[in-house]
């Protein structure tokens, strides 16, 4: 573990049964290399001296436009055969947030939470409206056809077909997410997902929730989740996470493994990756694997896929 680091940049492209053997080997090399340039990306803005939130929300683009992610590019499939994706992002100097949820063609969905943050009286907005302020404030819009891929519409098909509903066939594409602590002493959150494939009648997950998916305070921490949305939400997660910290005064991996304890004796699987004021930096999990990547002014780039639950920290 290292304390007082200058800045800390932690990544994750989600959560499920990801075991050794799960990947092609192809695929794997692509996973890792794209971790690896969402870390180059962020690192690059907290080393010369840039904000926390302009790094998390960089570090999430490369991964929204990487198809090995449910994000962006990549999303699954509604039971209805669209793509709706949900962002959030959130500072933690002033705990300012902003998220949508339900979005259809804007190409990177965390920088339309941003400018929902900043351009917006707001915090979240939802569906065709999201849409609309999207287009209204020049936000880069893209066809269905750039989001979709062969791959998810397989999944899609094989979950029907089954006669399953609303659940992830195949747990090893995830949300993805970054959390950050720059020189000044700020943090930050984003999370950005595609849901959950064949989810139906505008379900919501954690993601977009500032407190359960996403949350940042720079007295605590900042916190990115992704797993069983649902369970997520029951718990309130990412603010449990920070109220432990502030209020309990644990440290913020070891709050981070008792909110994933908390969530997973409820039946939820997923992990959480946090920062801390003082640059200390991780993940907790209790699913088969995460994917997941670090990096630090006193530390160089780490991208794990596997490994044992609860593991991880900076």
């Amino acid at each position: 573990m290292v304390s007082g680091a200058d800045w800390t940049l932690v990544v994750h492209g989600g959560a499920g049964i990801i075991e050794q053997g799960t990947l092609e080997p192809d695929q794997e090399k692509d996973i890792r290399e794209a971790l690896g340039r969402a870390l180059e990306a962020g690192a690059a803005i907290l080393r010369a001296g840039g904000t926390a939130l302009d790094a998390v929300e960089a570090a999430v683009r490369v991964l929204e436009d990487d198809p090995n992610f449910n994000a962006g590019r990549g999303s699954v499939f509604t039971y209805e055969g669209r793509i709706e994706m949900d962002a959030a992002v959130m500072e933690g100097r002033m705990r300012d947030a902003g998220a949508v949820t339900g979005v259809t063609a804007t190409r990177n969905p965390v920088s339309l939470a941003r400018r929902v943050m900043e351009e917006s009286p707001h915090v979240l907005l939802s569906r065709d409206g999201a849409d609309r302020f999207a287009r209204d404030h020049g936000v880069e819009q893209v066809s269905a056809d750039w989001f979709e891929i062969a791959e998810r519409r397989r999944q899609l098909e094989e979950l029907k077909a089954r006669g399953a509903d609303h659940f992830d066939v195949d747990m090893k594409y995830g949300t993805v997410g970054a959390v950050a602590r720059d020189q000044a002493g700020h943090v930050a959150a984003a999370t950005s997902t595609g849901g959950i494939t064949g989810k139906r009648w505008g379900r919501i997950g954690d993601s977009p929730l500032i407190g359960a998916g996403t949350y940042a305070d720079d007295r605590a921490g900042a916190v990115s989740a992704t797993g069983s949305g649902e369970f997520f939400i029951r718990t309130a997660v990412a603010h449990e996470i920070c109220a432990r910290v502030r209020l309990g005064g644990e440290d913020v991996m070891g709050a981070a493994r008792s909110a994933i304890a908390d969530m997973g004796a409820l039946g939820g699987t997923g992990g959480v990756i946090v920062v801390g004021p003082d640059g200390t930096g991780g993940w907790a999990f209790n699913s088969k694997g995460m994917y997941r990547g670090k990096v630090s002014s006193t530390q160089a780039p780490v991208v794990e896929l596997y490994g044992e639950p609860h593991t991880g920290s900076a």
